[in-house]
């Protein structure tokens, strides 16, 4: 081998060792960045998923406490309706009470509500049809006793003593004007109770404003009751 094809052999040779370190360098850098990129992309990839589970937990968060307030709406609903048919049990008890019970209860409600004792007496159609007058009555002789004397003792229990004292306190109702209830003409549609009327006033005793009244006052006792 002469010196021209050593000193090119040695060119050669130097050549590719050049190229060996530059490709062993540029392999390494492409490495390295390959390296660095994965990391980056494991790391967005756990960002992204990190990001999509609490995503998913604060919509199944949501859609819990949704459900909860559904589920709570509609367990108020079912109390209320069985509230509603608590209080429409007691009007239907009321309004179905023996014929006694019921004018005595009528009278007495008339009776206790009268500011003047000249208030007309309104029912609806069938009470004033089967006992308008019968309540008149009894609502009457419930106001003429707070104008009867005070007997004695031993006069009051006799059967003369009685007699005495609803004469007197007739009389002196009559006097006074006030046990001096009347039956009105007039009818309402009630499901059962009165109302009282004196020229432009007038008061309400029917069962359903007693109930309604109640309702407000009670509902939180009987919701007790019921759901204890």
């Amino acid at each position: 081998m002469n010196g021209i094809e050593k000193i090119t052999e040695r060119i050669i040779q130097d050549a590719k060792q050049e190229i060996d370190e530059i490709t062993s360098k540029a392999q390494r850098e492409a490495k390295e960045i390959a390296d660095k990129y994965s990391a980056a992309a494991e790391r967005e990839k756990e960002e992204i998923l990190a990001r999509g589970r609490a995503a998913a937990s604060e919509r199944i968060e949501r859609l819990a406490g949704v459900a909860m307030l559904d589920a709570k709406k509609i367990e108020l609903a079912a109390k209320q309706e069985m509230i509603d048919k608590a209080f429409d049990l007691a009007m239907d008890k009321l309004s179905q009470l023996p014929e006694e019970q019921y004018v005595a209860l009528l009278a007495n409600l008339a009776a206790k509500a009268s500011r003047t004792g000249k208030e007309q007496i309104i029912l609806s159609q069938k009470d004033r049809t089967r006992f308008g007058k019968r309540v008149v009555t009894e609502a009457n002789a419930i106001l003429a006793k707070k104008y009867a004397p005070e007997l004695p003792e031993e006069i009051k229990d006799t059967k003369g003593g009685a007699v005495i004292t609803k004469v007197v306190a007739g009389a002196n109702a009559l006097i006074s004007g006030g046990a001096s209830l009347s039956l009105s003409e007039e009818s309402r549609p009630m499901k059962g109770g009165l109302m009282l009327s004196d020229g432009d006033i007038e008061i309400n005793c029917t069962f359903e404003s007693f109930l309604r009244l109640l309702r407000s006052e009670m509902a939180t006792e009987v919701a007790g009751v019921l759901f204890s």
